[in-house]
């Protein structure tokens, strides 16, 4: 992951704003909202993509028709903090059914996971093979009651 700041102007802030709204946006409903020729607009899209602004799309699920009816946030403190150890956990996190999003994090905590799985049951079956062949020293689970805000649009300014 690199740190380097890539400079973008307001018409780029504005297909970044457009793109984040709505991914399926046709190349000419994105120009024609920015005000840009197709030409103009494929260009500056492949810029961003070709500079890494622009990572992927992403298509957003209803997880509750999906039977994906609990959301965990998962707190983990653990007594190793070498590289090693936490590439191995976070190869065997990213297998695991059900992550969405790992955080190594500063403060009391050193890891967030956040979890979508199948009720109870769903979480229990992801916590066990989370600590199975893992040295953690405390392992929490906050239940998600009520989503109340999600994937909000990151504000370009």
């Amino acid at each position: 992951m690199t740190t380097e700041t890539v400079q973008i102007d307001q018409i780029d802030r504005k297909l970044l704003a457009a793109l984040q709204a709505d991914s399926s946006l046709s190349q000419r409903a994105l120009a024609d909202k920015v005000g840009l020729s197709q030409n103009a607009c494929w260009r500056r899209l492949q810029r961003l993509q070709t500079e890494g602004v622009i990572l992927g799309q992403r298509a957003e699920l209803d997880l509750a028709r999906l039977g994906l009816d609990l959301v965990v946030m998962v707190m983990i403190k653990t007594p190793h903090h070498s590289k090693e150890w936490a590439d191995a956990f976070k190869t065997h996190v990213e297998r695991m059914p059900g992550v969405v999003d790992l955080y190594r994090i500063g403060g009391e905590w050193d890891y967030l996971i956040k979890v979508v799985t199948r009720g109870i049951s769903g979480y229990d079956r992801f916590y066990q093979s989370l600590v199975d062949g893992f040295d953690l020293s405390v392992v929490t689970g906050h239940f998600v009651m009520e989503e109340m805000i999600s994937a909000k649009p990151v504000a370009l300014v």
